[in-house]
C-alpha cells in the first residue's frame, strides 16, 4: 500500500566543480570559431570548418564540417580550451589566505579526479597550486616575524 521512502544516494557531491561553485562561469565566455578549431585539433578531431556553437553551463556542444565533408556534432567540456587553464591560474593566483586555497585545493583535487584534463594542464594547475601555497605561507611567516 505504502511505497518506499525515496532513497537518496549519500555519497553524491554537490558542487564541488568550479562551475558549480560559481568560481568560473564559461557559458559566458566568446569563444571564437578558431578557439574552438584548434581545442578540437588538439584532441585529435579533423575540423575543416565550425558549423555551430552552443554553450550550456556545464559544457558545450560543437556542430563542425570535417575533411571528409560530414557534419559531426558532439557535447565537450570546457575543460578542452586554454581559456579554463587560464581562469583556474587567475582563481588560485587571486587566494589572499590560506583558508581560501585550502577550499580551492580542494575543489581543485575534486576536479582532477572526476574530470578528465589534459595532463599537460593538470600538472601546471597543479604546479601553480603548490607555489602558491608557499607564497602564502612565507607572506605568514612575514608578519608573524613583523608582530615581534
Amino acid at each position: 500500500m505504502f511505497g518506499k521512502p525515496h532513497k537518496t544516494n549519500q555519497y553524491r557531491r554537490k558542487s564541488r566543480n568550479l562551475i558549480a561553485t560559481n568560481k568560473i562561469k564559461p557559458e559566458q565566455w566568446n569563444i571564437s570559431d578558431a578557439k574552438v578549431k584548434e581545442a578540437l585539433k588538439a584532441k585529435g578531431h579533423d575540423v575543416k570548418q565550425i558549423k555551430k556553437i552552443h554553450r550550456l553551463k556545464h559544457q558545450v556542444c560543437i556542430s563542425y564540417w570535417d575533411a571528409k565533408g560530414n557534419v559531426c556534432s558532439s557535447f565537450f567540456s570546457y575543460r578542452i580550451f586554454a581559456r579554463w587553464q587560464e581562469e583556474a591560474e587567475k582563481l588560485i593566483s587571486t587566494c589572499q589566505s590560506l583558508k581560501e586555497w585550502a577550499k580551492l585545493n580542494y575543489v581543485m583535487k575534486y576536479e582532477f579526479a572526476y574530470y578528465h584534463y589534459p595532463s599537460e594542464m593538470e600538472d601546471a594547475l597543479q604546479a601553480i597550486l603548490e607555489n602558491h601555497l608557499y607564497v602564502l605561507k612565507a607572506t605568514v611567516q612575514q608578519v608573524v616575524l613583523q608582530k615581534f
